[in-house]
C-alpha cells in the first residue's frame, strides 16, 4: 500500500506548538480597527503604541487565544483566514525545502521531534539552485 507524504498543513494541524511558544506581535493596522485590517481587534492586546499581540501570546506561558484544540494532537486556528502576518509567514520546517529552527524550537518545547528533512519532498517542488 502506498501512503502519500503529509502536507505542510497536515503537519501544522497535528502540532500547534508555534501558537503556544512565541509572541505573535504585529502592527495594529492589521486589525479590523484599520481599513483593510483582518485580525479581530478584541483578540489582541497592545504591546507598544504601534504593535499589538494576539491575546495569550504575550506572557510566560503563551497560548494564542485563536488556537483551538490540543497541541501535539489536533489543532486549528479559529481565525485562519484573518490571521496576522507573523502567523501567515511562519513556515513548517522543510515546508519549502529549508529548515526552520523556530519551528524545531517550538516543537522541542512541547516534547515533539523536529520535522524531518525530506518530509515534503514528494509534494513540494525542489527549490531552484
Amino acid at each position: 500500500m502506498n501512503f502519500l507524504p503529509p502536507t505542510p498543513s497536515q503537519v501544522c494541524q497535528s502540532c500547534g506548538a508555534c501558537c503556544a511558544h512565541f509572541r505573535a506581535s504585529f502592527h495594529w493596522l492589521e486589525t479590523r480597527a484599520a481599513p483593510g485590517g483582518t485580525v479581530p481587534e478584541h483578540l489582541t492586546e497592545p504591546v507598544t503604541p504601534h504593535l499589538v499581540a494576539m491575546r495569550g501570546t504575550n506572557g510566560r506561558t503563551p497560548r494564542c487565544i485563536a488556537l483551538e484544540g490540543t497541541i501535539g494532537e489536533r489543532v486549528a486556528c479559529g481565525i485562519y483566514a484573518d490571521r496576522a502576518s507573523p502567523c501567515r509567514d511562519f513556515k513548517v520546517a522543510w515546508e519549502d525545502g529549508v529548515p526552520n529552527p523556530r519551528c524545531d524550537q517550538a516543537r522541542a518545547a512541547r516534547g515533539m521531534a523536529p520535522v524531518a528533512p525530506g518530509t515534503f519532498d514528494d509534494i513540494v517542488p525542489p527549490r531552484a539552485a
